[in-house]
């Protein structure tokens, strides 16, 4: 074993945000692996073509013959799973991809993480952790006044995305609990930050706003969710592979819940001054209220208490700061989202402001 770790669905948006933030705050190699289906683009690590400590491998999570064949070669000091399909209303349209890549594609990590650790040396073997990326959506739906998701809400998914990802966190926590397999999970809030695909609530806004288009919200836009900036995200699952208990689980919040009209309100405020001359101001005027998607949450929160307590982690960015940050960058990448939009995009569909991953 070195110090070589390897990240599923590294190409895709919170996965290379961790690459980046690994890369920048430790001595580790990385390898990421990444189907690269149209939420992951070979764009988001261009930067990193000429880094030494970063392989890229094109491949499945659900290719057990590949696992076998990286684990033996690389010999990680861990894994870290963001390899998911995340997008709720595609979910709605096929729930069976959701099942392969987030149910069976657990499982193939998990059996060959097994195997690979009951291989390994004694000193090797405690060291080594799969540290599995989930969501608050597991928890089902709050009402205004509920107090949030701790680490002992019952699960109650609503949607196929969020039954998938409850379906792996499971089988993350049979194999601590039955083949005494070092797993760590992590169930976080929504993100946002860079490198997000264009199809979720920031980009799509962004986007559209800049274009002069319709800045569709969804119902009466009250859905409420707790915010988290994607480099604070990383910091936590960072904090948590270095310092988790095996066994263990972990909430991640960003202390920032918003309603999706105020989320949509304030980016228009944003792009209102940092676009002056933009013959689309105020962007605010551009909003459009749509027929509501089927099973949607009302309310999510975190109570992130625990890794703050256990860990001593909490997020650098007030959501204000990170807003800001995530429009600028948006603004300055727009060729960005024109390149990963392009070629292999599959279906036509962009999240519509829903709060959706």
């Amino acid at each position: 074993m070195n110090d070589t770790i390897i990240v599923t669905g590294g190409a895709g948006f919170i996965g290379t945000n961790f690459v980046r933030k690994c890369l920048d705050a430790s001595g580790w190699r990385v390898l990421t692996l990444d189907k690269l289906t149209y939420a992951g683009h070979p764009e988001n690590l261009a930067a990193l073509a000429d880094n030494p400590r970063h392989t890229f491998v094109e491949g499945d999570i659900c290719d057990a013959a590949l696992w076998r064949e990286l684990l033996a070669e690389h010999a990680p000091r861990a894994v870290v799973n963001f390899a998911a399909e995340s997008h709720v209303d595609r979910s709605i349209d096929g729930p069976g991809v959701f099942v392969q890549t987030n149910i069976v594609g657990v499982h193939t990590l998990l059996e060959a993480a097994r195997a690979y650790h009951a291989d390994l040396p004694d000193a090797a073997r405690s060291d080594f952790r799969v540290l599995h990326v989930s969501t608050d959506e597991v928890f089902g739906s709050l009402e205004r006044h509920d107090p949030a998701f701790s680490e002992t809400t019952p699960y109650a998914p609503n949607s196929p995305y969020s039954a998938s990802k409850a379906a792996a966190d499971h089988l993350v926590r049979a194999y601590f609990h039955t083949y005494g397999l070092p797993v760590l999970t992590t169930n976080c809030s929504n993100n946002y930050g860079p490198y997000q695909f264009p199809e979720k609530l920031f980009p799509v806004i962004i986007g559209n706003a800049l274009a002069g288009r319709a800045l569709p919200i969804y119902g009466d836009g009250s859905n409420i969710r707790d915010w988290l900036f994607v480099e604070d995200h990383c910091e936590a699952i960072l904090r948590v592979l270095q310092a988790g208990t095996p066994g263990e689980t972990f909430n991640i919040g960003g202390n920032a819940e918003r309603t999706n009209l105020e989320v949509v309100e304030a980016i228009c405020a944003i792009l209102d001054e940092l676009v002056p001359d933009s013959p689309h101001r105020p962007h605010a005027q551009l909003v459009e209220f749509v027929t509501d998607r089927p099973g949607h949450d009302r309310r999510y929160a975190i109570d992130a208490s625990k890794i703050a307590r256990t860990l001593g982690w909490a997020p650098r960015h007030s959501f204000e700061q990170g807003l800001r940050e995530t429009v600028a960058w948006y603004i300055d990448n727009q060729r960005w989202c024109e390149i990963v939009t392009r070629g292999n995009y599959q279906g036509q569909r962009l999240g519509l402001a829903t709060g959706a991953r």
